[in-house]
């Protein structure tokens, strides 16, 4: 059971946390027998979405899907959500207009080989914003650098952040627009300073437990972020480490030769190999060393010319 100062906090939510592809969710319930669901993980998990959903709704009935950002495993249930309950959905304005209309080359889901349920945004929820459901006022906050159009909410009576992938108990999400060539580890600094100017109580990431020891965590992430920082190829070699498991994580398993295709087709693994320098002759050629660096640190395994998640 948690502790009860966190019982306290987090009176009036639940909050589901998601192992991966998803991220958390939480259910933020009202007053009037109404609901909203602060994103709602990826497409893979999209029934257990619904069956965590009706176990903690009740009678209550879902209004409401606001996503802090796009990436997939955020919005992946989103479609599936709205067909459950009609309700309606809102993301950040960086990339309202390209969900409307299902761009996924805006949405970076075909640069990073992902896969995203279409689903009709119905508004925005902007920075400055307020979210009120129940006692609660969440205030949506820019949260540029691991995605730059990201948002967090923050409730400051109860001293409860919700941060996305801005700040983890250790660490942070993938810097992707510097996977892409654009600087935005600036950007993770800046939200990482505005997170500690919050004074939060409790954060609840976007991956892992509510935790309280803001100081800590803050300490790690700008520690990760100098290290990044100072060797911007380990980010690289982390970035595209992260987008292989993530989609292994998705299939499963793929074949061999059928991997190298998927990887040397997607723009991100491209880009991350030239900005690494092209260190090897081709990228099927950099597709079979990653595979192999993965497969020796048990991330994946490689039986009889399939690529297996582990």
């Amino acid at each position: 059971m948690p502790p009860n100062d966190l019982k306290t906090a987090l009176h009036g939510l639940t909050v589901f946390e998601r192992g991966w592809l998803s991220s958390n969710n939480v259910l933020l319930h009202g007053n009037d027998n109404t609901a909203v669901l602060v994103d709602s993980g990826h497409v893979v998990h999209s029934a257990q979405t619904l069956a965590l959903l009706h176990g903690a709704l009740g009678a209550s009935q879902l209004v409401h899907v606001v996503n802090t950002h796009l990436h997939s495993d955020h919005c992946g249930g989103n479609a599936r959500v709205q067909a459950q309950w009609g309700c309606t959905v809102a993301v950040p304005p960086g990339h309202f207009a390209a969900a409307r209309d299902w761009d996924e080359e805006a949405l970076s889901y075909r640069a990073s080989g992902q896969v995203c349920e279409r689903f009709v945004p119905d508004r925005m929820i902007r920075p400055g914003d307020t979210l009120a459901v129940g006692q609660r006022q969440w205030q949506a906050l820019a949260a540029p650098g691991h995605d730059p159009h990201s948002i967090m909410l923050f409730d400051a009576q109860h001293g409860v952040l919700m941060s996305a992938d801005a700040l983890w108990e250790n660490g942070f999400g993938v810097v992707f627009p510097e996977l892409e060539g654009e600087h935005a580890f600036e950007a993770v600094g800046e939200t990482l300073d505005l997170i500690e100017a919050l004074g939060a109580r409790w954060v609840i990431p976007g991956h892992g437990a509510p935790f309280d020891d803001l100081a800590g965590a803050l300490q790690r992430a700008r520690r990760r972020l100098a290290g990044f920082v100072a060797d911007p190829p380990r980010h690289r070699k982390h970035g595209i480490r992260v987008l292989v498991k993530y989609h292994l994580m998705e299939v499963q398993r793929q074949r061999q030769t059928e991997f190298v295709d998927w990887f040397a087709a997607v723009p991100l693994c491209m880009a991350i190999w030239q900005g690494l320098g092209r260190p090897e002759a081709s990228l099927p050629a950099f597709a079979q060393r990653v595979l192999e660096e993965l497969v020796g640190s048990g991330a994946l395994a490689l039986q009889d010319g399939v690529v297996l998640n582990v």
